[in-house]
């Protein structure tokens, strides 16, 4: 009879990895927590209390003086943000669909150095290009317009859906390209009537990414986008809202809830789908 007794670094990493799923796991709900709670207390009971339950004192006076101060204008945010949202999502699509079919279908040694050129997108930091952006959009005519702040953000998506649209096409199979060109069709009818459909995991993935980016983004509708212009993001109005009031936690927290809550739903919601439309392209076959 044989016995096998686990080995000491065997041990080890068993307890390792609960332990820091466990930090990973208060280091993400901690501050949830405290955002939520303290968002129906008053000023007093937050001090006092932060992380206790709201629960004889619990209002909704703080959430509903947020919703409708004209100062914050948390509702015309939203209105903005969803217009950027949707704006980016359909350009995106129309300019990487097809660049990613190219580079997908292409052997030229040239087409996958273009690939490599757009992945080197995703290693540059988002903040250190926001400067040579303002001098390109100030040399062009497009400084403080929402048409320069849409440019940047379709420019900062591409690299990423790029990628993952050429890894999605490439496990559709060729033949299917083939029969119709047979039929009559050519490249881009053969992309949008036939490839394109198939690709809906991917679609979907790339949408959710660059939706909630777009929404969480500070620094870029902030610098490209003066204050003088009245367009406010949901978070460039909720800074500029709280931003004299930073003592008042009344005011901080009620605001910063709406500020998240939509997109924390929609991303709970729509996470299987990010990671189907993640894994699907990762094997070929």
């Amino acid at each position: 009879m044989v016995v096998h007794t686990q080995t000491e670094p065997g041990r080890r990493r068993g307890i390792v990895r609960p332990v820091m799923l466990t930090l990973l796991f208060l280091a993400m709900t901690v501050p949830v927590y405290l955002l939520v709670v303290n968002s129906f207390k008053t000023q007093e009971d937050i001090l006092n209390n932060p992380f206790s339950l709201p629960v004889g004192d619990l209002t909704l006076d703080y959430l509903w003086a947020a919703v409708n101060s004209p100062q914050y204008n948390v509702i015309g945010g939203y209105g903005f943000t969803l217009f950027l949202v949707v704006v980016v999502d359909v350009l995106c699509i129309l300019l990487a669909g097809p660049a990613a079919y190219v580079i997908a279908r292409s052997l030229k040694r040239r087409t996958q150095l273009v690939l490599l050129y757009f992945l080197a997108g995703t290693f540059i930091p988002a903040a250190a290009l926001v400067i040579p952006v303002i001098y390109v959009l100030r040399s062009v005519g497009l400084a403080n317009t929402v048409t320069g702040l849409v440019a940047h953000d379709v420019a900062s998506t591409l690299p990423v859906s790029i990628f993952l649209f050429v890894g999605f096409i490439r496990t559709i199979p060729v033949s299917i390209d083939q029969a119709a060109m047979i039929d009559g069709a050519g490249r881009l009818r053969t992309f949008w009537t036939i490839v394109f459909p198939l690709m809906r995991p991917a679609v979907v993935t790339v949408l959710i990414l660059n939706s909630i980016g777009i929404w969480n983004d500070f620094v870029s509708p902030q610098i490209l986008l003066s204050p003088g212009s009245g367009r406010y993001t949901v978070t460039t109005a909720i800074y500029a809202g709280i931003s004299q009031y930073s003592t008042d936690l009344t005011k901080v927290f009620p605001n910063l809830l709406l500020a998240v809550a939509p997109v924390v739903i929609f991303f709970v919601y729509m996470q299987r789908h990010i990671i189907s439309g993640l894994t699907v392209g990762a094997v070929k076959g």
